[in-house]
């Protein structure tokens, strides 16, 4: 019989894992010697093993068992790619400055952060349950000023309405609950500048004001050849390189549909306050899936075989109601209830949740956040988040599984453009800048011709759909003809695209696996799965005799022709202090080579988690370990086909 080990014995403790990390050298700060630069990082030899081993059984999970077609497409791309697909004109974040000390915020998070430090404040004021332990309570009280300030009942409603447009769930109604992270999607720039100066929203660290929002695009800009004459972007996507080879691919498929692409590799976005360690970073590797599916059929060929896999399920009307209750349905029930949209979408729900869950990830703590109509992008249908409980709330594995066409070749028409400056608009409109954008962007293009005649007569007067009139003038409004060359057809759509942030999934799943013992509190454990653990095995010597030498050497080589990667600590250090350090890397298994092995070729195999041992001869301890990190045995069969070691064998 195994041991139960308590894993709960002592609260989580980030600083401690974060020095764990940083220690064992799973990565870190990227030039430091330099002073360093946020959001870039490297990645050393634990963390690039298990890095590695994530991707490996991403390939064989999905690639290699959904018969997918891999590619490996252009990191640096021209700057007509992205000006087409939108991403120049709309991929950005709004952000702020420190008045004082020109520091840059992504405004939404400081709206965000500001707001609920302070309902966190009220909510101890009057006595109410504590946060959750994921919050950061240090951050709160210099985001609130004091973590105890009594709100008048309007002020709590009116911060948790804004905090409601932001998708965030109310954290400080529903304590069990933790936030998500995502931008405040009803707000525009005008919008979140007149909530910094209606509720006097300033920099956390530094207590100073904040200057109007600007828009800032994510892309990092470069240039093609030597002088400069073909401007370009870093992909901050892999998707683009999935739909500019569909006609390929398409061909490569034998004309045939469904068939899905897939793509493992590095994406860069210029984030404008990176803080969160390897949850927003510039530089990351993404591993991204398009599966093409007939817009009239989307069932899944394999869908009979996920229909009863339980899932945890958020759904955009539970949201939109103000709850924050998730109900745990299988794939199944979900699909038939129209909860979510079809079989293929339902699949790889499924599919995800599997993956997820097979290299360690715990379930307790991974849901799927339906977006609510105000997140989703126009062409899509639906769309879900995986979401990872973690230290900082709900964090998103990666980007939303959307459902979209790609086209075969691409449409060019003409039609008219609203173009904005939004430095304008938002001096003379303030608050109702949102409103005037919205109406004019929900016209159709009969409509914008009329207004486009009106501003060239200097003025040009229009109602929203409240009624309220707004009298615009052509310093705050243009509208062009442009020819567009669109290569998604937004309408109609057909594609599912799973996409995995691999930093975002492996931080989560380090935060999963770590725990401290009751003996122990200071050292701690990971208990990273065997699949996905740096090292499997650790090799060691009771002593560093020369006589050592041959056995150690041969178990290597067996581990070695197993394909089980494995170390050996021959250090002077005593064997418990060994076994820690490697418990520390997340080894699970360990095998010691004492004086019996010598005279009696035995080896002792200890298990991680419970520190449990086991004795067997050299060949049936490498034939159990093997089983073991295949997946092929569980740690109660292995306790079957070994007997216990007692500590009664070994001899000096």
């Amino acid at each position: 019989m195994t041991s139960t080990v308590n894993k709960t014995a002592h609260p989580f403790d980030k600083p401690r894992l974060e020095a764990l990390l940083n220690r064992r050298f799973f990565y870190a700060p990227a030039f430091e010697i330099y002073g360093g630069v946020a959001g870039l990082y490297d990645y050393g030899p634990p963390g690039s093993s298990l890095q590695a081993n994530i991707i490996a059984e991403w390939r064989k999970h999905f690639i290699v068992e959904e018969h997918m077609l891999e590619l490996d497409t252009s990191i640096m791309t021209p700057a007509p790619v992205f000006e087409t697909s939108g991403h120049v004109a709309r991929f950005a974040d709004w952000m702020v400055k420190d008045a004082k000390t020109g520091d840059v915020l992504r405004a939404d998070h400081l709206v965000k952060n500001v707001l609920e430090a302070r309902l966190a404040g009220d909510r101890e004021a009057r006595g109410l349950a504590a946060a959750p332990p994921t919050e950061d309570k240090k951050k709160k009280k210099k985001a609130a000023k004091t973590t105890a300030i009594k709100l008048e009942d309007e002020v709590v409603a009116e911060y948790e309405a804004i905090l409601a447009q932001a998708g965030a769930l109310p954290l400080l109604l529903y304590p069990l609950q933790a936030r998500r992270s995502g931008p405040l999607d009803n707000y525009s720039g005008a919008d979140i500048w007149e909530l910094c100066r209606k509720h006097n929203l300033r920099n956390p660290d530094t207590d100073n004001e904040v200057g109007e929002p600007q828009l800032f695009n994510l892309m990092f800009t470069s240039s093609i050849g030597p002088t400069g004459q073909h401007p370009g972007y870093l992909r901050p996507e892999t998707a683009q390189g999935h739909f500019l080879n569909f006609s390929r691919l398409l061909d490569f498929n034998n004309g045939r549909i469904p068939f899905a692409s897939a793509q493992i590799g590095r994406s860069f976005r210029n984030e404008i306050s990176p803080r969160a360690g390897l949850l927003r970073v510039r530089e990351f590797t993404m591993a991204e899936i398009e599966h093409y599916v007939d817009p009239e059929d989307k069932r899944h060929a394999r869908f009979n075989e996920v229909r009863d896999v339980k899932v945890v399920l958020l759904d955009r009307h539970v949201q939109e109601a103000g709850k924050s209750s998730a109900q745990e349905i299988t794939i199944g029930e979900a699909v038939d209830k129209g909860i979510i949209a079809n079989e293929t979408l339902g699949y790889f729900v499924a599919r995800i949740y599997q993956f997820l869950l097979k290299i360690g990830i715990n379930p307790q703590r991974l849901r799927f956040r339906q977006h609510m109509a105000n997140e989703m992008a126009h062409y899509a249908t639906d769309c879900w988040d995986a979401e990872i409980h973690n230290s900082t709330g709900w964090t998103e594995t990666g980007h939303p599984l959307v459902v979209r066409q790609a086209l075969k070749e691409p449409i060019v028409f003409e039609r008219e453009v609203a173009e904005w400056d939004k430095k304008t608009l938002g001096k003379t409109f303030k608050q109702d800048a949102g409103v005037i954008q919205k109406t004019v962007e929900a016209m159709d293009q009969e409509q914008l011709v009329k207004v486009k005649g009106e501003l060239a007569q200097g003025k040009a007067v229009i109602t929203s759909s409240e009624g309220k009139q707004f009298e615009l003038s052509p310093e705050v409004l243009t509208i062009e003809r442009k020819t567009i060359k669109q290569s998604i057809r937004e309408y109609t759509p057909n594609v599912i695209e799973p996409s995995f942030g691999l930093g975002r999934v492996l931080y989560t799943l380090l935060e999963h696996s770590f725990w401290s013992r009751e003996q122990d509190v200071e050292r701690g454990v990971l208990s990273l799965p065997p699949l996905v653990a740096p090292t499997k095995v650790l090799i060691v010597p009771l002593s560093a005799r020369e006589e050592f030498d041959p056995l150690v050497k041969e178990v290597s080589s067996k581990f070695r022709k197993a394909g089980i990667f494995a170390r050996v600590d021959d250090s002077n250090t005593s064997i418990g202090k060994r076994y820690a350090r490697n418990d520390e890397l997340g080894t699970p298994y360990g095998v010691t080579l004492d004086f019996a092995s010598v005279q009696n070729r035995t080896m002792t195999l200890r298990e991680r988690d419970t520190m449990d041992q086991r004795i067997g001869s050299i060949d049936e301890v490498v034939g159990v370990v093997t089983d073991l990190v295949n997946g092929n045995i569980e740690w109660e069969e292995a306790c079957q086909r070994l007997p216990a070691y007692d500590g009664v064998q070994a001899i000096e």
